[in-house]
């Protein structure tokens, strides 16, 4: 009788080893995610999350996003989304600079080391920039003081500030390759994400049940949004379009097999949760620029700094219409630049293999181009309704969208949520397998 190689789970002392290394090191960081950091005015941080308008909302997405450590203004404030944002430029200009479209063309692994190296390079600084705007971010919603005790400006607390936050971030990305390299392997980063979302929704459940008067038709409202949300992401993240390829016969002594029939699957959500957190950095990188025009002399930039600061700072209708835009046009950005790299049409041409009716090399590119264009469209169009998910509810259900967190974990942060645990699935099965515990065949 076959059983499930998940048994020997424990039996491996390897695979042992890694999981208790694993979650060892996310303790650690769910830990260090409690540390503040120095000089914030903590009264003022929760007043801005005890607000009822917009700016709980955007910052119950931040909070949730890191973890909870935006609530608490930790050193891991900012999480490792500025090595994920620097690491989205450099695949973002490869194809567009020659030089290192050549680079991944003639030696892909030396060019994804230069590339890897490069993106600890830029997450440093993509880091102390984004700790800046988002002290000025927080600015921006306080009624009453200042979160700083000090302004913020070229002084010892604020620059003591920004470097801590910035070492709390590559503190977090050191950790998560430590899992990658010790632990589970390569879900470290996603690992770190996935900790700090699920470390959140007791919280969320806690503030859910508080109102006696909600509870009960609240609570049935989000487990059915809850349970669709997650067969709908379970549903496209595995949903593939399978391309007929014919694959070249092998040749056996004197004799030349038959051709071989394959497919080729392409993803219809082959970008992930990328494009949105892409455009929630688009979308408040205006706002955060547009705090140094606020107080111009000239009544135009002021006007134009002050219209920034409405529809990009904070959460209205108009911010959600455009970050649903964006969302899915990035969606089909990042997935053509990134299916253009893998090339698929030269390396088909290099084995021999051919689409039926297509010609080898750039016709079969771009043939698949198109055909993945057709089916990222319902992905893009699935993410960017995820995206907007707690202002669609809000609407639906009013009492429902003042629990912005909790909403949240039932979209985006449930599409971080289900593809982190596909994929660490996967992963485990895989070291299972290569220890060949795979379908151990028992007889009674």
């Amino acid at each position: 009788m076959r059983r499930s190689a998940w048994r020997f789970l424990f039996l491996s002392a390897d695979i042992r080893n890694r999981l208790i290394i694993t979650l060892v090191l996310l303790v650690i960081y769910r830990f260090a995610a409690h540390v503040p950091v120095p000089g914030v005015d903590r009264q003022a941080i929760a007043e801005i999350f005890n607000q009822a308008g917009g700016g709980s909302t955007i910052f119950g997405l931040l909070d949730l996003l890191s973890g909870g450590t935006v609530s608490n203004f930790s050193v891991l404030a900012m999480g490792v989304y500025p090595y994920i944002t620097a690491q989205i430029i450099l695949q973002l200009l490869t194809p567009i600079i020659p030089a290192l479209q050549r680079r991944m063309e003639e030696d892909p692994r030396e060019a994804r080391k230069w590339q890897e190296k490069w993106t600890y390079y830029l997450a440093v600084p993509m880091a102390a920039l984004n700790a800046f705007g988002q002290i000025r971010l927080f600015q921006q919603f306080v009624t009453s003081g200042d979160i700083l005790r000090e302004p913020l400006g070229f002084n010892l607390p604020s620059i003591t500030m920004i470097v801590t936050m910035t070492a709390g971030t590559m503190f977090a990305i050191w950790l998560g390759e430590l899992i990658s390299e010790y632990g589970i392997r390569n879900q470290g980063l996603s690992l770190i994400i996935f900790a700090g979302i699920v470390s959140r929704i007791p919280i969320n459940l806690s503030r859910l049940m508080a109102d006696e008067t909600t509870r009960v038709p609240l609570m049935i409202f989000m487990v059915i949004l809850m349970v669709s949300t997650i067969f709908v992401i379970i549903y496209v993240q595995e949903g593939r379009r399978n391309v007929p390829v014919m694959y070249p016969g092998r040749r056996v002594g004197n004799r030349m097999s038959m051709p071989v029939k394959g497919t080729l699957p392409l993803m219809v959500n082959m970008a992930g949760m990328i494009p949105i957190i892409f455009a929630q950095s688009l979308l408040t990188f205006p706002a955060v620029l547009a705090q140094f025009f606020v107080g111009s002399s000239n009544e135009t930039i002021r006007n134009i700094a002050t219209w920034l600061q409405t529809n990009f700072g904070g959460v209205n209708s108009t911010y959600w219409i455009l970050y649903f835009f964006f969302v899915v046009g990035f969606t089909f950005f990042y997935t053509d630049v990134i299916f253009s790299q893998q090339n698929y049409g030269e390396n088909l041409k290099r084995s021999g293999a051919q689409i039926p009716g297509v010609t080898k090399g750039a016709p079969t590119q771009r043939y698949l181009t198109r055909v993945l264009r057709r089916i990222t469209l319902p992905g893009a169009i699935f993410l960017g309704l995820v995206a907007v998910m707690p202002f669609l509810v809000g609407i639906i259900y009013p009492v429902g969208g003042s629990q912005s967190g909790l909403l949240l974990v039932s979209s985006a942060g449930l599409l971080i949520v289900v593809g982190v645990i596909r994929d660490t699935y996967r992963s485990i099965e895989a070291e299972l397998k290569l220890r060949g515990y795979d379908q151990a065949v028992l007889v009674r």
